[in-house]
């Protein structure tokens, strides 16, 4: 199928438009970043090890580093397959599009410092609304992203409209479900953490499940 050309001449109608382009470069920052969050858990230091029970008390106090790297590294997981999603169902892209897809990228790259932070900080309320952020800024480049590509129609012409709307509320719910995981910061930031691994591990087995009861 050959796709129509870009309207006008100049340089800003035909920079940008390459989905496989697109979808390279964002394959080559998750995996950074993916990589990059598990840099932050140290093993024991071997000085204070002198027994099998010293270092399993050792790894026993790595354990809230775990979590959270385990966190991050399904919310990665997750906005990796969204965008994805999005990028499959793209005929072409555009500048604009391009633009707000690398600043989602941006956002991805800031996530292995917000990682770090609630690592060390994890009982400070503060870390975790950064964290929360972060997150915050990857799904509202991920919708915005989405909305630019459907009012300029780079979408596929036969995209299903029951697609599109999935791919909205899917979004629109799983921010809703982390913003009230992050104002249980105010009670206690352990459970404002536990809850949000609850939204990331319903996000990455509810499909599975789904699947195996039909």
């Amino acid at each position: 199928m050959t796709l129509p050309e870009p309207k006008g001449h100049t340089y800003n109608a035909i920079a940008g438009t390459s989905v496989e382009r697109l979808a390279a470069i964002s394959d080559g920052v998750f995996a950074v970043a993916m990589t990059l969050l598990v840099l932050d858990i140290h093993a024991p230091a071997a000085e204070a090890i002198h027994t099998e029970h010293d270092l399993w008390l050792g790894l026993t106090h790595l354990a809230p580093r775990l979590i959270v790297w385990l966190l991050s590294f399904m919310t990665l997981g997750i906005f990796w397959v969204g965008q994805q999603t999005q990028l499959n169902h793209l005929e072409r892209s555009a500048r604009d599009l391009t633009w707000m897809h690398l600043g989602f990228l941006l956002a991805v790259s800031v996530t292995p410092f917000s990682t770090a932070l609630l690592g060390e900080f994890s009982h400070y309320r503060s870390a975790l609304l950064i964290y929360w952020a972060n997150i915050l800024a990857l799904g509202t480049m991920l919708y915005w992203s989405w909305n630019c590509a459907l009012g300029s129609g780079l979408v596929k012409a036969d995209l299903p409209s029951m697609t599109s709307s999935a791919i909205k509320r899917r979004i629109l719910v799983a921010q809703a479900l982390y913003a009230s995981g992050a104002l249980l910061s105010f009670v206690d930031t352990r459970w404002s953490i536990g809850a949000i691994v609850l939204v990331q591990l319903n996000y990455v087995f509810a499909p599975r499940f789904g699947k195996r009861m039909k």
